[in-house]
């Protein structure tokens, strides 16, 4: 198994997107690259710990590679917007990648530039990976538990249709 570690805006809406993708084995919904020891949930919203919402991946790579998670994780938030992601506002919301190894940091770099390239001013961080803390247990697997919560249904499906048209072919069920 190996692990990706992103924030590319709410987490509950990045981890919704990664429970999709075949290989995917677990989704943990957190905080990290912020100041503060063992965060909560109501500290980073406030928006002084400088955490970002994250979501830390456990894949086979054998069934999806690191640049196949980069892809989708691009395609389904705006790297282009700094610390916002739609009515989401603030440091913790930012578009950020963590790595594990010098691998990933090879692949983010080569996507990131490959975008750039595109004309696309990605602005997403790209750093080493800090301590991860995991958000609180009624944050995980949030939109499965709350599939009628307000902001989860503006918000999760656009991405879900958007993964569907573009990555079906790394869908669960396919």
């Amino acid at each position: 198994m190996q692990q990706a570690l992103f924030g590319g805006g709410c987490f509950w809406c990045v981890e919704a997107v990664f429970l999709q993708i075949r290989g995917v084995e677990k989704v943990t919904s957190g905080y990290a690259g912020g100041h503060t020891t063992q965060p909560t949930y109501e500290q980073v919203c406030q928006g002084d710990t400088q955490h970002a919402e994250v979501v830390l991946i456990d894949f086979d790579e054998q069934q999806v590679t690191y640049s196949q998670l980069l892809d989708v994780f691009f395609a389904t938030h705006d790297p282009t917007t700094l610390n916002r992601q739609g009515n989401d506002i603030g440091t913790q919301y930012r578009s950020v990648i963590y790595y594990y190894n010098e691998e990933q940091k090879q692949a983010a770099e080569h996507t990131i530039q490959t975008l750039k390239d595109d004309d696309l001013d990605i602005v997403t961080e790209l750093s080493p990976v800090p301590t991860f803390y995991p958000a609180e247990e009624y944050h995980q697997n949030y939109y499965a538990k709350n599939p009628s919560q307000g902001y989860c249904n503006f918000a999760i499906p656009p991405k879900l249709l958007k993964l569907y048209s573009k990555f079906q072919h790394l869908m669960k069920d396919q």
